[in-house]
């Protein structure tokens, strides 16, 4: 079993302590995002957990409480993209972020934390050579401290869109309608990675990049799990993941609207409004991320028990 802590959110950043309290208890309870009635139990004893992949774009707080995953395997997806505060409201600055990855690949080795730019949103206030300097600047910046960068283009939907429309005089494009703009960029990118040493992969794109040596990526891995955990993991993709994506099977523990960064390009959140309300949610000792657990069969509080998928 792979936990996914969390696509929907950042647990390392902004719910570190639950998780760890979760940890200890050995089990979390999940609600289907579509259906809060239904309910899981997901057991986090070491022997039930083949590994967890971390997403976050802030590790600081979760650093200190690596001594409690002694026993687990896991590794990070980190993402560094240094826009301007306009778009990444409460993120700590970018040399801030470059030092905290630089540390945790200290303790934890290079392999084992992917950074991540992405999504790649053009821009009046991202142009196509600004992404250029800052990708180069950071690649310089983390060279040593990880092997592969993955990137990912700004998936606009309606929810997005309304939140970058809010913007004053913001105006953007999907760099995905433009092909000579799109190779030029991902062409740089290639050259900066090859002077870096790093693998460059995309994310859950249906675009062929590779002629000019990006290929298609997969961010949670069998092949990087079997590889850095001694592990014979499947390859059987992830249903439950879009066409493009091509992640083996997890299970998130994460809730949308929770995630506290700001970013108004995010896909798991809707509004601001949506994630202050779900935080007087939050119990650090509750089972679930959000919530407590008063329509919660007690068996699921009690039994040692994994469930099977029921969504």
């Amino acid at each position: 079993m792979i936990i996914s802590a969390s696509r929907r959110t950042d647990i390392p950043a902004f719910y570190h302590r639950w998780f760890i309290n979760r940890i200890k208890a050995g089990f979390l309870l999940t609600r289907n995002p579509y259906n809060a009635k239904q309910i899981r139990r997901i057991s986090l004893a070491v022997e039930d957990v083949d590994a967890i992949v971390f997403w976050t774009r802030n590790a600081e707080k979760l650093i200190k409480h690596l001594p409690s995953l002694v026993d687990y395997n896991y590794y990070f997806q980190y993402t560094i993209t240094g826009y301007p505060k306009l778009l990444e409201k409460h993120l700590p600055n970018t040399h801030k972020s470059i030092d905290t990855f630089s540390r945790l690949s200290d303790i934890i080795g290079p392999d084992k934390v992917i950074w991540r730019y992405d999504p790649i949103l053009v821009s009046n206030l991202t142009p196509i050579d600004e992404h250029k300097r800052k990708f180069e600047k950071i690649a310089k910046l983390l060279n040593g401290k990880t092997r592969k960068v993955v990137i990912s283009f700004a998936d606009l939907y309606q929810k997005t869109e309304r939140n970058l429309n809010i913007i004053q005089n913001f105006k953007y494009h999907d760099i995905l309608e433009n092909r000579l703009e799109l190779l030029d960029l991902c062409s740089h990118l290639v050259d900066v990675c090859k002077v870096y040493n790093l693998d460059i992969e995309t994310c859950a794109e249906d675009i062929n990049l590779d002629n000019i040596g990006i290929g298609r990526g997969k961010c949670i891995d069998e092949n990087l799990l079997n590889k850095l955990f001694d592990l014979n993991l499947s390859s059987l993709k992830d249903s439950n993941q879009r066409t493009e994506c091509g992640c083996i099977k997890s299970i998130d523990i994460g809730d949308y609207n929770t995630c506290l960064h700001g970013c108004s390009y995010c896909y798991a959140t809707y509004s601001e409004t949506s994630v202050k309300k779900n935080q007087l949610k939050h119990d650090l000792n509750s089972p679930f991320l959000l919530g407590g657990i008063e329509d919660v069969n007690p068996n699921l509080l009690t039994k040692p028990i994994f469930q099977q998928s029921l969504f």
